[in-house]
């Protein structure tokens, strides 16, 4: 009896409290030194393709800082046209994402074309909770979906410090 209890209550100690998840931002400095605060994932599509999700503000916090998402391909494996805007969707709501990728020089400069960039900026500012997201860009996937967390790390970047 007395090694139950012992199995069950190391058991619940390991369990324990669930505690809510914590948006996963990074800070880094640029190379011009201003502050950059991202979000990460890896995400797969439809066809199990796998993406790189980075999310991203260069400056300080408010309101009028700029956002930018950037989809990474594995280089090689996927080609992507420029320009070509992103399709958003969370349930009858649809957002065209302007593709920003020519005005980053390193990515205008790169001949693999396997990373776009966008302006998030008109999605986040009209998203009031985090819903799950599907992303399309034509000629690539059909569907990316975006789970609730990472969109809620997207909404955290306007005020992270």
């Amino acid at each position: 009896m007395r090694p139950l209890l012992v199995l069950l209550s190391c058991l619940l100690m390991l369990l324990g409290p669930i505690q809510p998840g914590w948006a996963q931002l990074h800070t880094h400095l640029d190379e011009n030194g201003s502050e950059v605060v991202r979000s990460l994932e890896s995400l797969r599509d439809l066809d199990y393709q796998s993406w790189q999700v980075v999310a991203y503000r260069s400056g300080p916090p408010g309101p009028d800082a700029p956002l930018t998402l950037r989809i990474v391909g594995y280089p090689g494996k996927v080609r992507l046209d420029h320009p070509t805007d992103l399709q958003v969707s969370a349930g009858r709501r649809h957002w065209d994402l302007p593709d920003i990728t020519t005005a980053n020089p390193k990515l205008a400069a790169d001949s693999r074309d396997a990373a776009a960039e966008f302006d998030l900026k008109p999605l986040i500012n009209d998203l009031a909770n985090d819903r799950p997201l599907r992303l399309a860009l034509g000629g690539v996937f059909v569907e990316l979906p975006v789970p609730p967390f990472v969109v809620a790390e997207w909404r955290s970047l306007v005020e992270a410090v």
